[in-house]
């Protein structure tokens, strides 16, 4: 044999061959047999076992933080919200095409996304006033938008960064109905997750405040989740802010339980109620005396 094709394949490393094994397997649509003699960390089959996800738990909490430590991400500014609030040139569309079929119903539900499209508006101009103040900043100071990756609000707040030229961070994560990353997370920061769990650690392992929009279930049980964690002191305390005070005081009837007793008066001071942008990033900037 050839020296220089000696050299070579000594040389090759194993890792190397391992992946390059699955790739052709993928490339040929082959499906992968078990394999005793695969290396551990090459056998798809063997990570996806019960008893390894463990390991799972580990490299899902590993890979995004590498990579954000790597772009310099030090400080993010959390904003939680529905995916289901349209941007207003859709909302409009919606609407157009409901007026022209004539179904009531679909009339309804237009005129609904219209009047929830302003969520998305404000959204997206908290986005683009936290990264205008980025832009001025040294990196260790900058503060980006992280979001959960989707459409909706998330997508309002990243594109609100993408409109100045910022990076932002989405964390999306493993949906049965596929749920896609939204096209103005910055692509290096656009990280998938199956775990909710490691998910949220993410979220909350950068964040210098969270800002909740409306939403449903999925920004609930962010919001509760943090709003538990500083309750306990298990998380350093930040500025929280729910935004859009008339959603917020329909939803949550938060008095209730301090009149029962569940909990103590000053946890309701744990948040704050912003009305518009401006207000949002104001109640941040005091926080911090920015």
């Amino acid at each position: 044999m050839d020296t220089t094709q000696d050299i070579k394949q000594s040389t090759q490393s194993p890792l190397a061959n391992a992946w390059a094994e699955l790739q052709a397997h993928a490339d040929r649509g082959e499906p992968l047999e078990p394999d005793a003699y695969r290396l551990a960390f090459a056998d798809p089959e063997f990570l996806l076992r019960r008893e390894v996800r463990g390991i799972r738990f580990q490299l899902e909490l590993l890979k995004p933080e590498l990579g954000l430590q790597e772009a310099g991400i030090h400080n993010t500014i959390v904003v939680y919200g529905g995916a289901r609030f349209v941007a207003p040139d859709v909302a409009e569309q919606l609407l157009s095409s409901a007026r022209a079929g004539g179904d009531a119903q679909a009339m309804a539900l237009a005129e609904r996304a219209m009047r929830t499209s302003r969520y998305y508006t404000q959204a997206r101009e908290f986005g683009r006033i936290v990264a205008t103040y980025s832009l001025r900043q040294p990196q260790e100071e900058k503060m980006f938008i992280c979001t959960g990756g989707g459409p909706g609000v998330m997508e309002a707040a990243n594109r609100g960064a993408h409109d100045v030229g910022v990076p932002s961070v989405g964390l999306n994560i493993a949906l049965p109905h596929e749920q896609e990353t939204n096209p103005y997370v910055t692509p290096q920061l656009a990280f998938k997750f199956h775990y909710f769990a490691l998910r949220k650690m993410h979220f909350l392992m950068r964040a210098r405040a969270l800002v909740a929009f409306p939403g449903g279930f999925g920004t609930l049980d962010e919001l509760f989740e943090v709003l538990t964690l500083v309750q306990t002191r298990k998380a350093q305390k930040v500025p929280i802010v729910l935004f859009g005070s008339d959603y917020w005081r329909r939803l949550l009837n938060l008095q209730m339980l301090v009149d029962e007793g569940a909990i103590a008066l000053e946890d309701l001071d744990l948040y704050q109620m912003a009305d518009s942008p401006e207000d949002a990033w104001d109640i941040i900037r005091r926080f911090y005396g920015l």
